[in-house]
């Protein structure tokens, strides 16, 4: 089967940047999430061989989730100012690669990445793997779409299938929706129900399989917990809203975009002399016996 790879851009290069220490080229140019975002993405290339590849981008706009509570996310830390600086650079590397790249108004990567995968699993016969750090994409997972989750910065991965988010979490990946919607996200500033954390939001979960049902069944419940859940039915619901993401997200593209054979290698190669990257460089060599350009090759 052919497969799609859909990475997280801004969690993978976040991750990049956290798991190597700040390093610089010889004209003073930070470039450590570059390097680590790269590394990652030419061993995804080398070791899985994906069919297509698209990546996947926030924007600064306020989101549709920023209109339901505009108190969401605001909790987040502001991201170190020679992180982001790094994104015009590492963009520049991306289109020699020839990598389709998904941005838009009033979405989150996350929707841009399950409106995607959701195209995938109608309209082709592929294995589609999200690459992404964000537990919010378990809930995307299915027999076609896993998660490709970086551990240990990115040196490592671990692959989320049905069978593996139920080991991980306790439940199914329908089920992650509600599971913040009771115990909420702090990484996000969703608030859920205050007073049910995970083990009491699994424990209903497992007992009454959704949301609706729990409230459904609030005359069973100790009343403890009973009394949370109704002082907190108006914030579960719109918990739920916070974390579902949206999949059918105004996305566009063909998946003859997405073909991963028509890297710019001369272009590539520019990029990486001026940044200086020499191991990658190396890396670059192993990838072209792999994926040899077809068609055209130059990008500009």
């Amino acid at each position: 089967m052919k497969k799609l790879i859909l990475i997280d851009g801004n969690a993978i290069l976040h991750r990049a940047y956290h798991s190597l220490p700040p390093f610089k080229t010889t004209k003073g140019e930070i470039t450590n999430a570059i390097f680590g975002f790269l590394r990652m993405l030419i061993d995804i290339y080398i070791k899985i061989q994906p069919d297509y590849l698209g990546i996947a981008w926030d924007r600064k706009a306020p989101t549709f989730r920023h209109e339901k509570y505009a108190e969401y996310k605001a909790t987040r830390v502001a991201p170190p100012e020679d992180l982001y600086p790094q994104l015009p650079r590492l963009k520049e590397v991306l289109k020699a690669f020839n990598i389709p790249m998904m941005e838009q108004d009033g979405f989150e990567a996350d929707d841009l990445l399950g409106a995607a995968a959701n195209k995938a699993e109608k309209e082709a016969d592929l294995e589609t793997l999200i690459v992404t750090g964000d537990q919010d994409a378990m809930q995307l997972v299915s027999d076609k779409t896993h998660i490709m989750a970086p551990i240990k910065g990115i040196s490592e991965v671990k692959m989320f299938d049905p069978a593996a988010v139920k080991e991980k979490y306790g439940i199914r990946p329908d089920q992650i929706i509600d599971y913040k919607a009771l115990c909420g996200d702090t990484s996000d500033n969703i608030p859920g129900v205050p007073g049910i954390g995970p083990k009491n939001a699994t424990q209903l979960l497992r007992k009454y399989n959704d949301l609706d049902n729990i409230y459904a069944h609030l005359a069973e419940l100790p009343d403890g917990q009973k009394a949370k859940l109704e002082a907190g039915k108006q914030s579960a619901y719109m918990s739920r809203e916070l974390a579902t993401i949206d999949r059918g997200a105004p996305v566009q593209f063909n998946l003859e975009d997405l073909q991963t054979h028509d890297i710019n290698y001369p272009a590539v190669e520019k990029l990486f002399n001026e940044l200086e990257f020499r191991t990658l460089g190396k890396k670059l060599e192993q990838l072209k016996d792999i994926i040899r350009p077809a068609g055209q090759t130059s990008l500009f």
